[in-house]
């Protein structure tokens, strides 16, 4: 397999946090305030910047391998309908109907040739146009060219499905703002993975607390004691800020088998577990033959969703192959758990006046690039 030059450093630097018995350290510890953990108004300004102003991944391309494939998307509190219209190109709507408001389409999922209102049959093309009015003498004058779906952001990049939930005033560059993944989403070839399974929870607690559980490595081999923790170099985990996204790369005790081997025989996915973090709320997890997408969305200041779907390289074609990725599968949801228990009674713990500030420590560099980078999109200094 490829290896580029960015990995090989992360291996280096690992080599040398092993022989020094150190990890990758920021400057200084981060004090950050409670009350960006359970203020409404906090969590409403995060939903109005983060959740609407930024592209985020919604789905994979095999939701939309043909024309008239569709689906909705209903979790970030914007009703979207996302098709693959008859020329090829994925396009995203407000799931909502120019006459009444009335929701156009109510399956998850679906192929179709035309989406019609069940109000009163309003009916629009997968390219989002008003196609047709039942009985239209009673709407003479009307600019039918004016009453299409509205439309949102979409582009397909990487094999995945990314949709901005609103519209924008002005053009939106989605390659610029991913250059700095570009090179290594390119590398897993996610297009052509198949979407072994798919799953939604709703969880008590936080959008941000669940989101930090996946930003740091400090945890794993206390939190994940009997799971997670064996597989992985205890807290001694490279982190790549691009402001704002974050490679975060987590080296397994494997990695040894490389050192006396030179530079031109190594190989990076075999040793590592990469937690991409892409700005403001998706992560694609890379394990050694299998990838995972996570979206985590706020829907208010002590309830959050989580989505996720894991991806395989071929549809199996055993019953040992569908065994081997199934045992991975529900180890994911274990050591996930694991998580958001523990997140779930810090957010029951958040009004108890023990604390009046978390405390970041200098190796849990995702934690500060992350804060960071919310707080900087808040103020407007970040943007797509």
């Amino acid at each position: 397999m490829t290896i580029t030059t960015e990995e090989r450093q992360i291996i280096r630097e690992v080599f040398d946090m092993v022989e020094k018995k150190t990890t990758h350290m920021l400057e200084d510890v981060m004090l950050n305030p409670i009350q960006r953990y359970n203020s409404a108004d906090r969590v409403q300004s995060e939903i109005d910047t983060l959740f609407r102003k930024f592209p985020l991944v919604l789905g994979h391309v095999s939701d939309l391998a043909e024309a008239g494939d569709f689906f909705t998307h209903d979790a970030t509190g914007v009703p979207i309908l996302v098709t693959r219209t008859q020329d090829g190109e994925v396009k995203a709507f407000l799931n909502v109907c120019r006459h009444r408001g009335a929701r156009v389409e109510k399956e998850p999922c679906g192929k179709a040739r035309t989406f019609s209102c069940p109000y009163h049959s309003w009916t629009y093309g997968l390219d989002g146009k008003l196609r047709g009015i039942p009985q239209p003498a009673g709407f003479e004058g009307v600019d039918r060219s004016d009453l299409g779906l509205v439309e949102l952001p979409a582009w397909e990049r990487f094999g995945l499905i990314w949709v901005m939930p609103s519209v924008p005033d002005h053009e939106v560059d989605i390659d610029a703002w991913l250059a700095p993944m570009k090179e290594q989403l390119n590398g897993l070839d996610l297009g052509n993975h198949f979407v072994f399974r798919k799953w939604e929870l709703k969880k008590n607690m936080n959008w941000r607390l669940l989101l930090e559980g996946f930003q740091e490595s400090y945890h794993f081999c206390h939190a994940h004691r009997d799971t997670a923790c064996s597989g992985y170099l205890d807290n001694q985990s490279v982190h790549l800020n691009f402001g704002p996204h974050v490679r975060h790369a987590l080296p397994q005790p494997n990695i040894e088998e490389l050192r006396d081997k030179p530079e031109s025989e190594w190989e990076y996915r075999k040793y590592f577990m990469t937690q991409n973090y892409l700005f403001p709320a998706n992560f694609v997890q890379v394990q050694n033959d299998h990838v995972y997408i996570h979206f985590v969305i706020p829907t208010g200041p002590d309830t959050c969703i989580f989505q996720c779907m894991m991806l395989i390289p071929e549809e199996p074609k055993t019953e040992k192959a569908e065994r081997y990725y199934t045992k991975n599968y529900d180890l994911i949801r274990i050591v996930f758990e694991e998580d958001f228990v523990i997140g779930e009674g810090i957010q029951k713990g958040l009004k108890s006046g023990a604390n009046t500030q978390f405390i970041f420590g200098k190796y849990e560099c995702g934690l500060h690039f992350g804060q960071h980078a919310i707080d900087a999109a808040l103020d407007g200094k970040i943007a797509v």
